[in-house]
């Protein structure tokens, strides 16, 4: 049973993001943007999922949101640029996170670059040591696409901010790691068509910067072939 403490706490939540404008609505999260202390914040609601057992999702739900944090904490402490948390209320599981304003999804940018005949291998190489010192401190991002990139102004710059660490976890693993780097492949070259040689270029600037990357890299082709194997059999 809830506390009056930890109902009051949620009512005053819920009346703080029916005040914010909804951003985005997945599965397990909503995603708000509005001002919090004179802050432009986003902030990141974890709802109770209805088909679950009430203390089994809170559960859940609470490890989830620990999870994210912990990555954002141990990527902005190795000098991997990601949003900065301001507060984190695991009663209502809300994250309250720096807004990157005016910047631009890396999705976005390769887009607009590539109608514009641009060349996208300074932002492939920039990318690849950027996953290469995530992994090294052994975060595994879980759904690394270029939407889940940003880029601060001045956008040629390429000051780039990873996002979304709903799905992150801390492994050591190759095998994990050679994941991740396959979910942003598969990601990277079905939104980006003809960037084959783009990320190639990425994976080698991944390979030079990491002090693990051998065995990833072996790993990645391995799951590449499991994949293969997968859309054969069907």
């Amino acid at each position: 049973m809830e506390s009056e403490a930890e109902i009051c706490s949620r009512n005053r939540t819920r009346e703080y993001l029916e005040g914010l404008q909804l951003v985005k609505q997945g599965a397990e999260a909503r995603v708000y943007r509005g001002r919090l202390l004179g802050k432009a914040v986003v902030v990141k609601e974890r709802f109770p999922k209805t088909y679950r057992h009430p203390v089994l999702d809170e559960k859940l739900t609470h490890k989830r949101t620990s999870q994210e944090v912990r990555s954002i904490f141990r990527c902005r402490k190795a000098g991997i640029s990601a949003p900065v948390v301001y507060f984190v209320d695991y009663i209502s599981n809300c994250i309250y996170l720096e807004d990157i304003e005016e910047s631009v999804t890396v999705r976005d940018y390769i887009m607009s670059t590539q109608e514009d005949g641009g060349n996208l291998y300074s932002l492939a190489e920039n990318i690849g040591q950027i996953l290469a010192h995530m992994h090294d401190e052994d975060v595994i991002h879980g759904d690394l696409t270029t939407s889940n990139m940003l880029l601060r102004p001045p956008h040629l710059e390429m000051n780039m901010v990873l996002i979304d660490f709903g799905l992150s976890f801390i492994s050591g693993l190759p095998e994990d790691k050679g994941v991740d780097l396959y979910v942003l492949e598969k990601a990277f070259l079905s939104t980006h068509p003809n960037t084959e040689d783009v990320f190639k270029a990425l994976l080698k600037s991944y390979a030079a910067a990491s002090k693990k990357s051998g065995p990833v890299i072996k790993k990645l082709e391995d799951v590449r072939l499991r994949g293969r194997k997968r859309s054969m059999v069907g």
